[in-house]
């Protein structure tokens, strides 16, 4: 006898290559994060302890073992990464990573300005001694990356040895791939997607708006980051079309007019 679960959306198993979900831990306390991997385990490949936190979070071990004993992915935010960097300080954070038993290395140049070239170069160091997850796109509003850059920066970046490339948007969602108003910058969005295999980019996307716009764009199983821990079971409610807002985007054609 069929279950209602055999009516939507397949979804990949873990570990997953597609439909990946990253959420953003900003500061969880071990507890909040033992609640949040209570339900939403299933549901998360990689939690990005964001920006720096990482450095001045308590009881970070114990809370990266939670992480990786509950079959989830921890890696620190890019920006600790830039902070080492404008130190000088790079080998400090290859042993800090080392330290930490971190896999996953996020490389990025949102805060701090890098040259292009010396980026791929970090990212093939990195490569060689784990998995590097690049991220692409300033939280400056100032700079603006034209479409062709986008596409140019994340497949030089791909070829450099990521597994991945992150979309920026900050937390907020209002850079980046997104306007000022956190609708979606077609014009980038549009160019990446053509151009980029959608299995090699996650797409931030903190607000619920956004992560209906993707889904119903680009399907259940597209790539989505930078969401809060309080948003997992919700985002998975969108990805399964059990929410008003892709209810009917998942329904076979016969009962999308009921």
């Amino acid at each position: 006898m069929k279950k209602i679960l055999d009516f939507l959306p397949e979804r990949p198993v873990k570990p997953r290559n597609t439909g990946i979900t990253m959420v953003m831990d900003k500061g969880l306390s071990l507890r909040e994060a033992e609640d949040f991997i209570s339900i939403g385990s299933e549901y998360t490949d990689f939690v990005k302890l964001g920006f720096g936190t990482a450095l001045i979070t308590p009881g970070l071990p114990e809370k990266i073992r939670l992480y990786k004993k509950a079959g989830v992915m921890p890696y620190f935010g890019g920006t600790l990464f830039e902070a080492f960097l404008v130190r000088d300080m790079f080998r400090d954070f290859l042993k800090f990573i080392d330290d930490n038993e971190i896999e996953y290395v996020e490389v990025s140049d949102g805060s701090y300005d890098i040259d292009h070239a010396r980026k791929l170069e970090y990212i093939s160091e990195l490569a060689k001694r784990g998995s590097v997850i690049s991220e692409v796109g300033s939280k400056k509003k100032e700079i603006i990356y034209t479409p062709e850059e986008w596409v140019s920066m994340m497949k030089a970046e791909l070829e450099a040895g990521s597994v991945k490339v992150i979309a920026e948007a900050r937390e907020s969602g209002t850079t980046g791939i997104y306007n000022a108003d956190g609708s979606a910058n077609m014009t980038i969005i549009n160019a990446i997607s053509d151009n980029v295999k959608l299995d090699n980019v996650i797409w931030e996307a903190p607000l619920k708006s956004q992560q209906v716009w993707f889904i119903k764009n680009f399907g259940p199983n597209v790539n989505l980051g930078n969401i809060p821990p309080t948003e997992i079971i919700p985002l998975e409610s969108l990805r399964l079309g059990l929410r008003g807002d892709t209810f009917f985007d998942f329904l076979p054609e016969n009962l999308r007019n009921k």
